[in-house]
């Protein structure tokens, strides 16, 4: 489509504010305004009319015409729905749709209109985000505003204190050297000879020349009790009022969001729910390492497409062997039978010290030469493996999230997740859902916890256990302004999980003689590299 222009007219064809996007002179624009209202037909409720060379699509608005101005072979659905957009962004700007309503607010509409059409062709832009470009507003700037007045005025505060302060330390030090120059007159007579006692130090000039905000140097003078605890910004309360005030009444309306007013200046937003444990395991219970201890790590990366399937998909695995009793270092390592859909897709990789695996045969993890023996007190990474490949069978959580756009301008999403491998359990789960600029989530149902995270502008949903026993599945719901679904993606996903998702298992351990050894630990640990939804 292509869209030569955007006028609002009166009934007789006057422009009372024309846009064009294309280059096109006064004089035709005059003359196509002018020549529209005899185009249009009577008794009909057809809302475009054409000539030779262009295509009027209109809409009565109040005693005046919106219309776009396009060419013949312009999509007709699309145009009709720009002329929509162009026709609620008047209405939303001005209170009544006269001629100088509009005039008066010209500069304004002229410019939503270059947010809605750019060199002739439509933006991908709703009413809101026109919206929000127009009042080019920052919670986050008016949050440093609140701030750097808080700062400023705190100065202030100290300042006067300081300045008390060193006034009445002054003061202090005027009454004690008038005491002890009353003492000497008295010795010399009460100032019958004519005699004036000689001060035995110099009284400081009365107005200090400087402020110093520093820490006053210790006086041998005892300092005067203070009373209170210093410099006060006001109640918290209003604190507080501020900072809702800046950040928006919708923002702070849902009871998982607080804000701490008690902390240093820079305000946070944060959720009840403790956050995760910093270390790499989380929340991951710790194994207790016996003699022989086996690592198995994981990492995965993988790429969901919104509409089913998998775009990309990456595992990478090891397993690292330490052994702390040189009587055990002659071991050979059964590995079970996986019970995953990875199959005969993993590529293995063993240490050069160790043989390879026989194909059909029990997978081992032994030494070459077994005579041998494996180091003692050392971690030695026995065993490599990959995957890569779109089989959507092997991944471990399904997300499903499903904006359906309403006819007030809101959205309303739904998201939900299912533990597809059972061979892992999911500790700290947090899926992050983008939100539109501007817009801010009203929940309506959720399973476990959710937050903002005003630096991304994203909803996080946080679930601590995904399990095949317990929370298999959960989903959360809310509305938002906007209706563009693209806005809600890409939707990422983090958590750490115990279990292999190849199903690389310990199944025994024996020595190289044949004898079972019958106490050994296994430590299974998945990670995620990158878990999203495009």
């Amino acid at each position: 489509m292509v869209v030569l222009a955007a006028s609002i007219c009166t009934k007789g064809g006057k422009a009372v504010i024309s846009r064009q996007f294309r280059d096109m002179t006064r004089a035709r624009i005059e003359s196509l305004l002018a020549s529209f209202p005899k185009l249009i037909p009577t008794n009909t409720q057809h809302t475009t009319v054409e000539t030779a060379d262009v295509r009027f699509v209109y809409q009565p608005l109040e005693d005046l015409y919106i219309l776009l101005i396009t060419n013949k072979t312009s999509n007709i659905l699309l145009d009709i729905d720009t002329l929509h957009l162009f026709a609620r962004v008047v209405s939303d700007m001005c209170r009544t749709a006269d001629e100088r309503e509009i005039l008066g607010k010209a500069f304004e509409i002229l410019g939503a209109f270059d947010e809605i059409v750019s060199m002739g062709y439509r933006e991908q832009v709703n009413l809101m985000q026109v919206r929000s470009v127009l009042e080019m507003e920052s919670h986050e700037e008016k949050i440093q505003e609140i701030i750097a007045r808080n700062k400023e005025a705190e100065a202030k505060e100290e300042l006067k204190r300081r300045a008390k302060q060193l006034e009445m330390q002054r003061r202090e030090q005027q009454r004690r050297a008038a005491g002890t120059g009353g003492g000497g007159s008295n010795y010399l007579g009460g100032g019958v000879s004519g005699y004036s006692p000689v001060p035995r130090f110099d009284v400081p000039d009365p107005t200090p020349s400087r402020i110093n905000t520093s820490s006053p140097a210790p006086s041998t003078t005892r300092a005067p009790a203070f009373k209170g605890s210093g410099m006060k910004l006001g109640s918290k309360k209003t604190k507080q009022a501020e900072l809702l005030d800046a950040l928006g009444g919708d923002v702070l309306a849902s009871p998982a969001i607080s804000l701490d007013t008690s902390a240093p200046p820079t305000p946070s937003v944060t959720s009840s729910p403790a956050a995760p444990a910093s270390s790499e395991r989380g929340s991951v219970p710790e194994v207790e390492a016996e003699s022989i201890h086996i690592a198995v790590k994981e990492q995965i990366a993988l790429s969901l497409l919104r509409d089913g399937g998998v775009q990309s998909m990456e595992l990478k695995g090891d397993m690292n062997l330490l052994i702390t009793d040189s009587d055990l270092a002659h071991v050979k390592i059964h590995l079970g039978q996986s019970s995953s859909d990875f199959g005969n897709n993993l590529q293995f990789k063993q240490h050069p010290n160790v043989a390879k695996f026989s194909p059909g045969k029990e997978r081992v993890i032994a030494l070459k030469d077994p005579s041998r023996s494996f180091p003692v007190g050392q971690s030695l990474a026995v065993l490599k493996w990959r995957y890569t490949g779109t089989d959507e069978s092997n991944v471990p959580l399904s997300i499903n999230c499903w904006p359906t756009p309403s006819n007030d301008g809101t959205c309303e999403v739904s998201i939900e997740y299912e533990l597809e491998n059972e061979n892992v359990i999911l500790y700290d789960v947090v899926i992050s859902i983008p939100l539109p600029d501007g817009s801010y989530p009203t929940v309506s149902s959720h399973s476990g916890e959710w937050s903002l995270d005003p630096s991304s502008h994203s909803i996080a949903w946080k679930i601590p256990l995904v399990s095949a026993e317990d929370d298999k599945s959960g989903s959360l719901v809310f509305n938002v302004g906007g209706d563009d679904t693209g806005a809600f993606f890409p939707v990422d996903v983090s958590f750490v999980a115990k279990g292999s998702l190849a199903g690389v298992d310990v199944a025994s351990v024996t020595k190289t003689s044949g004898e079972n050894i019958s106490t050994f630990s296994v430590d299974s640990l998945l990670t995620v590299d990158e878990y999203s939804v495009v």
